[in-house]
């Protein structure tokens, strides 16, 4: 896992030219520093419908889901059907910027709870050898809606 933070905590300084947490530390020390951030960070991977790879103790709280069971949820169920069309063009406009820092939502946890996120960043994950390995957003403002 700490090797995926630091593809993570790498993308996310040369895309936005700021750390997103303190990089002081092992990777074993930054990715427990990220996974007990206050805030929320989620990351999917590549495949044809993507599939989930992280979230922090944030995330997990949030969307209502044990790090098991979020790792094996295509990211696309974190929005309801009818947002699912808006959240692919995130996702596409995100591919063709590098990121997105203005992005707004409604999202669902697993329970059915929905909530409206407000300005996340998403990004694009990419190596050290320019290959695309997924992307990943964060956030922490988030409203709790009717059901």
């Amino acid at each position: 896992m700490a090797t995926h933070v630091q593809l993570l905590l790498d993308s996310f300084a040369r895309l936005l030219g700021r750390e997103l947490i303190s990089r002081q530390g092992s990777a074993e020390v930054q990715a427990e520093r990220l996974f007990q951030a206050p805030f929320i960070v989620v990351s999917h991977g590549t495949e044809a419908d993507p599939i989930l790879n992280y979230g922090n103790a944030a995330a997990l709280a949030l969307w209502e889901m044990d790090l098991a069971t979020l790792t094996r949820t295509p990211s696309r169920l974190t929005a309801e059907p009818v947002h699912r069309d808006e959240r692919a063009r995130l996702l596409e406009r995100t591919r063709r910027d590098g990121y997105v820092d203005d992005y707004a939502g409604i999202r669902i946890s697993s329970t059915g709870r929905r909530f409206q996120i407000e300005q996340a960043i998403v990004w694009n994950l990419v190596d050290a050898a320019g290959i695309h390995r997924g992307q990943a957003a964060t956030f922490d403002r988030w409203t709790p809606l009717d059901s």
